[in-house]
């Protein structure tokens, strides 16, 4: 049994070598919301570290389990394209053409890079620098305005509140409507059975992102008419590649900088109170030395990684491996296995905010498709702990945290703390 499967944050003992081993299907989102995605990847990495799976729902797919081909397939544009998706879709989305938003991060290059290069400005270090002032104190505002001594569900009071004001910023968005990009965030990656816990049905998700689509249109039509600024939609606007954007591709842009702002910042603010509540020493050691803070947020990154996946497509038949990926397969870089790989990394099922080459990690993906948000991400999550340290002795998590239904979005729902205030 892996170290990683009996963990504290773990919902129960797994044993993955109860599955054979060509039945295992990392498509099942339960894996990951009951944590026990840690033990099958360890054992595919050690067994079977290009796997084959192929089932009715998803057709064929291969998991990548090891660091060093994750960044082999990342980086190898010419046999493995973006293209039509990064998601592990169905087989029945695959073919249906009546909705399909188009992203930049699921294009090759050149329209790739054009589209990319267009909104980078946004979250670029000189935007950044400009910007932490103002990130600081709406932090601080947020972590003033908790309740010391009670228990509330920090995801909801702290990590969405923090993440969908920082996309409020990029966006300039009204202030006040801000939770509906949270809103979108989730409902753009929810599977059946968490839009079943919403509340909602797909006919109604497509709605929402119609809505989405609608409310960013105004605003992008309303920009293009106004002087240039540093904003996400100003930025589409009044570029020459993307000012004529038919409405799929806008939506399909406005989904992915809206769940890229969201999901990674926000479930890395909510993972990292969760393993330094279940690392004390490691706490002790962040106490004793804040300067560690940087580090400690690549570590935060690697250990929650907040996005299980990315998915590519085989343009010809690759061998890897000794296997055979044919031409047209799906193949998923499963993150979530080569940031705890055990030949890549120095004791990766241990949770060190003074580890080594720290930001050495999976997360952000590798290549040209590389996080363009990784900085603005980092700076988030520093912050939060840097005025942390400053109010409270510690955040005590004070029972189970719930997870997401996915195996995209690693997911925290929620996670129930009580603040205790710093001592004089």
């Amino acid at each position: 049994m892996s170290q990683a499967a009996v963990k504290p944050e773990d919902s129960g003992i797994f044993d993955p070598y109860s599955i054979p081993l060509d039945e295992i299907d990392l498509s099942v989102a339960r894996y990951f919301q009951n944590q026990q995605h840690f033990g099958l990847f360890e054992r595919l990495r050690k067994e079977d570290p290009i796997h084959f799976t192929k089932n009715e729902e998803f057709g064929r797919f291969w998991s990548i389990t090891r660091y060093k081909d994750i960044v082999a397939v990342d980086t190898n544009h010419k046999q493995f394209s973006s293209e039509p998706s990064i998601f592990l879709t169905t087989i029945e989305n695959e073919e249906d053409d009546s909705f399909r938003p188009e992203t930049f991060i699921a294009m090759d290059q050149p329209k790739h890079d054009v589209q990319r290069k267009a909104v980078t400005p946004a979250v670029a270090p000189p935007a950044l620098a400009d910007l932490e002032p103002l990130i600081r104190e709406r932090v601080g505002k947020v972590l003033d305005s908790l309740p010391v001594g009670e228990t509330f569900n920090w995801v909801d009071k702290v990590s969405i509140e923090i993440t969908t004001q920082m996309l409020a910023i990029l966006f300039a968005f009204p202030f006040e409507d801000r939770r509906k990009l949270t809103f979108w965030s989730d409902i753009a990656t929810a599977d059946p059975v968490t839009l079943e816990t919403m509340g909602l049905n797909a006919d109604e998700q497509r709605a929402a992102l119609y809505e989405c689509l609608e409310v960013f249109g105004a605003m992008y039509a309303e920009r293009a008419e106004l002087p240039p600024t540093n904003d996400f939609i100003s930025l589409m606007a009044h570029n020459p590649e993307m000012k004529d954007m038919d409405p799929m591709n806008l939506l399909g842009n406005l989904i992915l900088l809206i769940v890229g702002g969201n999901d990674t910042t926000r479930n890395s603010m909510s993972g990292g109170v969760l393993a330094l509540h279940n690392y004390p020493d490691e706490f002790a050691k962040l106490k004793a030395d804040p300067s560690i803070i940087p580090n400690m947020v690549s570590e935060i990154i690697r250990w929650q990684t907040p996005l299980a996946y990315m998915r590519r497509t085989a343009l010809e038949d690759v061998e890897m491996g000794g296997k055979t990926i044919k031409k047209g397969d799906k193949v998923i870089m499963w993150y979530a296995s080569g940031n705890r790989d055990e030949t890549a990394i120095d004791r990766p099922n241990e949770f060190l905010i003074d580890r080594p080459k720290a930001r050495q990690h999976l997360s952000f993906g590798f290549g040209i498709h590389r996080c363009m948000g990784n900085r603005v991400g980092e700076m988030q999550v520093r912050i939060l702990w840097e005025e942390i340290l400053k109010r409270f002795d510690r955040v005590e998590v004070v029972g189970e945290a719930k997870r997401l239904h996915s195996s995209f979005v690693m997911g925290i729902t929620e996670l129930p703390v009580v603040l205790h205030p710093k001592k004089n």
